[in-house]
């Protein structure tokens, strides 16, 4: 059974490195297979038939990479500075600014029923 498991594991793929040789083989047999049909099947049928082969090779490339992803990096460690928020100058807005400014809320503007509180 250890024989068994040890050969299986030869047919596993673990890295990106092994995906992309993988990738790299079906394009060659596609690519080849692809010729068989032109020389097969003369016309178009010939032409979509190899566009077929070699399309498999990009479903089957996606596959592999997505199944074997890249090692998540670490976080460096340390202390984290938390973003200075400014607010907004109201008295003298500065020009050129593509952000609406803030505005200070008008009284009354609000519904009679909102401000009932019973």
């Amino acid at each position: 059974m250890k024989l068994l498991r040890r050969i299986s594991r030869l047919f596993q793929i673990k890295t990106r490195v092994e995906a992309w040789l993988v990738i790299y083989a079906i394009a060659l047999g596609a690519v080849e297979r692809g010729r068989l049909y032109l020389e097969t099947y003369p016309g178009w049928s010939g032409w979509l038939l190899a566009a077929a082969c070699t399309g498999v090779v990009f479903i089957a490339g996606a596959k592999l990479l997505d199944s074997v992803r890249p090692p998540v990096p670490a976080l460096v460690a340390g202390p984290y500075d938390a973003p200075v928020r400014r607010r907004p100058n109201i008295e003298r807005p500065i020009a050129g600014r593509n952000r609406p400014m803030h505005l200070p809320r008008r009284r009354g503007s609000e519904s009679l029923i909102s401000r009932h509180t019973d």
